[in-house]
């Protein structure tokens, strides 16, 4: 994110859930307003960039999920396919996450209070139904009319 652009970012720890023990998996929630729908969460090591500013080691990855699926998976089961979310029917503060890939997949437990506070930040930055009007497609469309999204091929 840069410094104009508004956004949030919250640190947290996942627990990777396995068949045999847990393990601690530092990740970074990542919102930008110029992309309002989406919430990115980053997995590695989380550094500063001196600026106030989070950011996650290169060799970190990164899922892009639906700002919509996180906050319905605060209540409720949300999600299919490659990405499912849902909160502990028998802790009030467990939220689960679940990844899949073709290389595998992922359950990981995270602080349900947590997300919850991410996600009210990210309401006062683009509150919910508000997310295209902050997209700004009237200036993105100028731009590509204008020339201004050339054709990198030169045509």
């Amino acid at each position: 994110m840069s410094r104009s652009t508004p956004g949030h970012t919250c640190r947290l720890t996942l627990q990777l859930i396995g068949p045999r023990s847990w393990t601690d998996v530092p990740a970074l929630l990542c919102y930008d307003a110029t992309d309002p729908y989406a919430v990115r969460i980053c997995f590695g090591e989380v550094g500063s960039t001196g600026a106030g500013e989070r950011q996650v080691s290169e060799d970190g990855i990164t899922w892009l999920l639906g700002r919509d699926l996180l906050r319905n998976g605060l209540d409720r089961p949300a999600g299919e396919g490659d990405v499912r979310i849902w909160p502990s029917q028998s802790a009030a503060d467990v939220l689960f996450v679940h990844l899949q890939a073709p290389s595998g997949e992922a359950l990981f437990e995270a602080s349900r209070a947590t997300v919850s506070a991410f996600l009210r930040q990210t309401d006062a930055i683009v509150p919910p139904g508000a997310e295209t009007a902050a997209l700004q497609l009237d200036a993105e469309l100028e731009a590509l009319l204008s020339n201004g999204g050339a054709d990198p091929s030169g045509r």
